[in-house]
């Protein structure tokens, strides 16, 4: 089912009760039954929050997941993976997965 709505948004019900809406300047968001959030940008950066409290960030230069313990990794291009506990270490690996840094504190 679709719905227009006077500002020119769109909003698209699929049969799975996924619900899509379509901004008019661009933006899009999904919301999925099992509760997670999907917004892509004009940019085209994409943030995904799902219902366990992790939300992940796709830009054109990294990927990233928060997690609720406040834990982040991220993941660039060059395949280089930084992950950044609650506890403030900081542990870094290259794209063959081997630790570069692994800092303590």
């Amino acid at each position: 089912m679709e719905k227009h709505y006077p500002d020119g948004t769109k909003e698209i019900t699929f049969p799975d009760q996924t619900i899509k809406y379509l901004f008019p300047n661009g933006r899009e968001e999904s919301i999925f039954g099992d509760g997670t959030v999907l917004r892509m940008e004009q940019n085209g950066d994409k943030v995904m929050e799902f219902a366990n409290g992790q939300r992940e960030v796709h830009t054109a230069q990294y990927k990233k997941r928060e997690y609720p313990d406040g834990t982040v990794k991220t993941v660039y291009p060059d395949g280089r993976q930084e992950t950044r506990y609650s506890t403030g270490r900081i542990r870094v690996k290259d794209k063959d997965g081997t630790v570069i840094v692994d800092q303590k504190t």
